[in-house]
């Protein structure tokens, strides 16, 4: 992990040039252009609001419009840089034949890209809370901290993913259907308020409620979002029983992750 960072340093201004042409690229022709990282949260937000309408989730005393839409940015920002990152080595096979330099420039170019992304969904959160007069407090200081332990999320699954995908492409049929069962796995659509009244006070699974909540914590992506939820809306400091959870598993997975990349990046470009 040390050397990731020494390489992120030392190769900053390739990782830049490389960001910058994903999103041209991206965005050539698009007439929305950028706005479509905005057209994205807020039609699943959209979609979310009128599924609300229908079963009556309770969101408390935060409106569930940017209660959800707090919880979609950082959700949206891992899926995607996630995404990208496991495909990004498969995507640059031509400039890996070519020269050498470290590989995982490529999975944490595809997260530099998200947060430029990420950056303009804040400006509609900002408008958000102003609409609900919402004020926040010296929590969101805790922002920037949680934003980087997504990042690490994203590169946990980037690197492992990214050097399997060069060799079984089956991954990029499987990626989608991952992400899909991991939303409804986080407290997206719903808070995890609602997770902890339905499992520990109610213990609606029985006998099984307080290890179901132990998995559903363990999940990154839970205390992320909730972190997230709190410093910005609740004006609260994080929940740190929700949050160590996923950070140990994050700690284990993150050195595995890239010493599996690592392993097999020497044939990337043979096999790509």
């Amino acid at each position: 992990m040390i050397q990731t960072i020494k390489n992120l340093l030392k190769y900053h201004e390739l990782i830049e040039v490389l960001a910058w042409k994903s999103i041209l690229v991206r965005y050539k022709q698009a007439y929305f252009g950028l706005a479509w990282s905005v057209l994205k949260p807020l039609c699943l937000l959209f979609i979310f609001v009128l599924v609300k309408g229908f079963v009556g989730i309770e969101s408390g005393p935060i409106p569930y419009p940017i209660l959800t839409f707090a919880a979609l940015m950082p959700w949206i920002f891992f899926q995607e840089s996630a995404s990208e990152g496991v495909g990004s080595v498969v995507a640059h096979g031509a400039l890996i034949k070519k020269i050498y330099f470290p590989r995982e420039v490529f999975p944490l170019t595809a997260t530099v890209t998200k947060l430029i992304e990420l950056g303009i969904n804040f400006v509609l959160l900002a408008g958000l809370m102003i609409y609900f007069r919402m004020v926040p407090s010296i929590h969101i200081l805790w922002v920037p901290l949680i934003i980087l332990y997504t990042v690490v999320v994203s590169l946990a699954v980037s690197f492992a993913g990214a050097a399997i995908y060069v060799y079984y492409r089956d991954v990029g049929q499987a990626l989608p259907i991952f992400f899909s069962l991991m939303m409804y796995a986080s407290p997206v659509l719903y808070p995890l308020s609602l997770v902890k009244q339905t499992l520990l006070v109610n213990q609606d699974a029985g006998k099984w409620s307080h290890l179901i909540y132990g998995l559903y914590v363990s999940n990154p992506l839970t205390g992320i979002i909730d972190a997230f939820q709190k410093s910005l809306l609740y004006r609260e400091a994080p929940d740190l029983s929700v949050l160590w959870p996923g950070m140990v598993l994050t700690a284990l997975l993150l050195p595995l992750s890239y010493l599996i990349f690592k392993k097999a990046e020497t044939f990337f470009a043979d096999v790509i």
